[in-house]
């Protein structure tokens, strides 16, 4: 009897998980300032090149627990949330770790919201405190705030009785004016001198490592935003990867020009450095990229963080030859799709040739690639590497949630430890992107290669169909990023009667060039297919986008839409 010989159709699919000889953190996030602290009580922990502020990490702690303890002088107790509406202020990352010391939550208020979207924040967190600053560009924070809360004008600090926000109690300003219902900065640390070491011991002492440590607000590009919450774990874990990655000693300097209020801030660029010992340098209080480059050459910083708009700012700064950055040797690019060609400048021209890419999201704590420098420069600048430490991650077919064969287009996946809790009080959102197996849905599109390395190739609801062909963005913005008088470039679909979708390019140029849509078009002639060609161009000097630097592309297409008058267009039901 002839033998039956079993056939496999099995096919490598898009799985991978980076497992570590390095075991995960199992602390508190006030456990290893301590720890850090004790063991380089001498480095630098904190720099405000703009305010000329430092502090070692000795004092860096003393001023946390100062804080900390004023704040437990206010009645905060674990999980109370505690608000901060800032911009880079040294006092942000004060009170990041002085809520982490004694297990309140600390709520990121996004500096460019309004009093809509403050209302909003502070109600659906249900926080108890908040601490605001004075002004920044046109936003008067204390004028809104007493927009939102006009009773704190006839209330004593701590007293607060909001209709609006009844839970809302405290607010204290980080600054040395008085307002009327607010504490001032020094106020708060003068509180906390009724407190002793031993009651802030023992509330740490009382803390676990899988506590909500922290609310971030995702950008709201699609409804209102939500808030994740993450625990010690999450982020602790999560900045300490993104650290190893970047090969951070004590000896590392990180300039920061990325807002503190995102997870980008707040745990790749805070936390990566206290887990290291290494420096937090502030160059201002908000992005400015002469002052970025300033910082570097002063601080003698070895990394820098960005998103691709950040570094394009400071690569094209007409002064920007004239600083010495040859101290720079990493740092992060990341928040929105890196450019290959800026990448490239970025490990030449600024002298950081192991710079790393890094994917991810609010959601995951927030990184879940990262390339590593001992990539290559092909890897480096066309991947956003392989898991983190720890992590799988997975391709999936959207529509049939299976998983892709290596090199397929689909949905990346994420499973491990920086896993967000959920959104706070949203158990149907956490349930849209948290599937039963603990897998997390990006909404991002990818392409595994059969190392693991992940390129992103766009988001699904990014993707525009023309004529019934699908057309990804990210591919179109590469190819003219090639283009000599191509500074920056995004694509979005319009509406069409004809095709359904039409592209829309929306262009920077670099500095003293011109050229018209005709010249683009021909460029592309040849060398894309035709449907992939913008019909329509738009030449612009920004971008809207939010301050993380991620750019709203729904913004850009409301734009377009009434700039090319396609309101009839955009109202046409589909299936």
């Amino acid at each position: 009897m002839e033998e039956k010989k079993h056939i496999s159709n099995a096919k490598k699919i898009s799985y991978a998980y980076t497992g570590s000889e390095i075991k995960l953190i199992g602390v508190t996030i006030g456990e290893i300032l301590n720890k850090i602290a004790d063991t380089y009580p001498d480095n630098d922990a904190l720099v405000a090149v703009y305010r000329n502020e430092r502090y070692t990490y000795k004092e860096f702690r003393e001023i946390c627990g100062e804080v900390a303890k004023g704040l437990m002088k206010l009645g905060i107790k674990k999980g109370d949330r505690v608000a901060i509406w800032a911009t880079n202020y040294p006092e942000w990352v004060i009170v990041q770790f002085a809520t982490a010391l004694i297990g309140a939550i600390l709520v990121t208020v996004n500096p460019s919201f309004k009093t809509h979207e403050l209302e909003y924040g502070l109600s659906n967190s249900e926080s108890q405190t908040l601490l605001l600053i004075g002004k920044f560009k046109t936003s008067d924070y204390v004028s809104m705030f007493y927009e939102v809360c006009p009773e704190a004008k006839q209330c004593n600090p701590g007293e607060m009785n909001s209709k609006k926000l009844p839970l809302l109690k405290n607010v204290i300003f980080l600054g040395d004016e008085s307002y009327p219902g607010m504490f001032t900065w020094k106020e708060l640390i003068e509180l906390g001198k009724d407190v002793s070491e031993q009651e802030l011991i023992e509330r740490g002492n009382s803390l676990d490592t899988d506590d909500i440590i922290n609310i971030q607000y995702t950008s709201g590009t699609t409804g209102m935003p939500k808030g994740a919450c993450l625990t010690h774990h999450n982020i602790l874990n999560n900045g300490f990867f993104v650290a190893e990655a970047m090969k951070f000693t004590n000896k590392d300097r990180l300039c920061i020009p990325v807002p503190f209020y995102h997870c980008f801030g707040m745990v790749l660029s805070n936390i990566a450095c206290v887990t290291h010992g290494a420096t937090m340098v502030l160059p201002d209080e908000y992005y400015k990229p002469l002052e970025v480059l300033a910082a570097i050459e002063k601080e003698k910083c070895t990394a820098v963080h960005g998103v691709p708009t950040m570094f394009i700012g400071e690569l094209e700064h007409p002064e920007f030859n004239k600083f010495d950055l040859s101290t720079l040797r990493t740092g992060v690019m990341a928040g929105s799709p890196c450019p290959v060609e800026v990448m490239k400048k970025v490990n030449t021209l600024m002298h950081a040739s192991e710079i790393t890419i890094a994917y991810g999201q609010t959601e995951t704590s927030p990184v879940i690639t990262q390339t590593k420098p001992e990539d290559s420069l092909e890897l480096r600048t066309s991947t956003v590497g392989q898991p983190l430490p720890h992590t799988e991650i997975k391709i999936v077919n959207p529509e049939t949630d299976m998983v892709v064969p290596i090199g397929e287009q689909g949905e990346i996946c994420c499973r491990g430890y920086e896993i967000m809790r959920g959104y706070y009080n949203n158990p149907d959102a956490t349930a849209k992107v948290i599937d039963m197996a603990g897998w997390i849905h990006t909404g991002d599109l990818a392409v595994m290669d059969e190392n693991g390395y992940s390129k992103i190739t766009g988001r699904i609801k990014d993707m525009i169909i023309r004529g019934g062909e699908n057309i990804y963005p990210r591919e179109i913005e590469e190819f003219l990023y090639t283009h000599s008088k191509v500074k920056d470039i995004q694509v979005i679909g319009v509406p069409s009667q004809k095709y359904g979708e039409e592209i829309c390019a929306w262009i920077e140029l670099k500095e003293g060039v011109t050229t018209t849509q005709e010249e683009i078009q021909e460029f592309c002639k040849g060398k894309i297919a035709h449907y992939k060609i913008p019909k329509y161009i738009k030449f612009v000097t920004e971008f809207p986008m939010t301050v993380t630097g991620k750019i709203q592309k729904f913004k850009m297409q409301k734009i377009a839409i009434k700039e090319l008058n396609l309101e009839v267009e955009a109202n046409i039901e589909t299936a």
